[in-house]
């Protein structure tokens, strides 16, 4: 579905990402681990229009959409929950999950997502008038992932959306994850928990100092003794 072809790319003058070349199969999970400041996020940026690359290519079902606007990649499908989760916090929780259907104009499919993402995340519902800020920050979470949803994105990019979040919530995450997966939904997962992003990986990559330096299926990967000391503490 997607494929990344030997990007470089930074910010001003310092250059992040060195020959990233990877892909993603539709229907599947795709992680990509590595330390702070690897580049993973840069990656994500690229993809979404937000960071043009310096050289390389990004393909899109075999098209290119190297260079296009963040605009054009939700139109073409990509939905990115960034890192933080940057809801609009002086919007109600409602408002919010509007804006994610600024793009769409079917109604009828707008009604069937928002209440499936209320579906998926319940405690929302009784929300719904509340000022986003107000909301704790796994509420926050909910919202940008109910938010991304309704724009009824193929493909969902996801950026540590397990950051700073109590375990029981980070637990509840990742189960909606999986269920966003059975309703055949394509994801590209970067995430600071190795252990859980491989444990539902499909395909995995390890990034390091902006580039791809291993690869496989998640259970390979985190079975890889390089993987289990540098990112999973065994």
């Amino acid at each position: 579905m997607l494929e990344i072809k030997e990007i470089y790319a930074g910010y001003d003058s310092t250059e992040v990402l060195r020959g990233v070349s990877f892909s993603v199969r539709e229907g599947r999970v795709t992680t990509l681990i590595g330390a702070n400041g690897a580049g993973k996020t840069t990656i994500m940026n690229c993809i979404m229009g937000v960071v043009t690359p310096m050289a390389g290519e990004i393909l899109l079902r075999g098209e290119s959409v190297t260079g296009l606007r963040t605009t054009a990649m939700v139109r073409k499908g990509l939905t990115l929950i960034p890192e933080g989760r940057h809801i609009f916090p002086q919007m109600t929780v409602l408002e919010n999950l509007e804006m994610g259907a600024y793009l769409r104009s079917d109604k009828i499919g707008i009604k069937e997502d928002y209440e499936w993402a209320l579906q998926l995340f319940p405690v929302l519902k009784g929300r719904l008038r509340q000022l986003a800020g107000t909301l704790s920050g796994g509420e926050q979470q909910m919202l940008a992932f109910g938010r991304a949803l309704m724009a009824r994105p193929s493909m969902l990019l996801m950026d540590e959306p397990s950051m700073g979040l109590a375990p029981i919530i980070v637990e509840s995450i990742f189960n909606v994850i999986l269920k966003i997966k059975e309703m055949g939904k394509t994801i590209l997962l970067v995430e600071q928990n190795a252990a859980l992003a491989l444990e539902i990986a499909d395909e995995a990559y390890v990034v390091e100092l902006g580039a791809i330096v291993l690869s496989g299926t998640g259970k390979s990967l985190a079975e890889n003794p390089q993987v289990e000391s540098a990112y999973l503490g065994l």
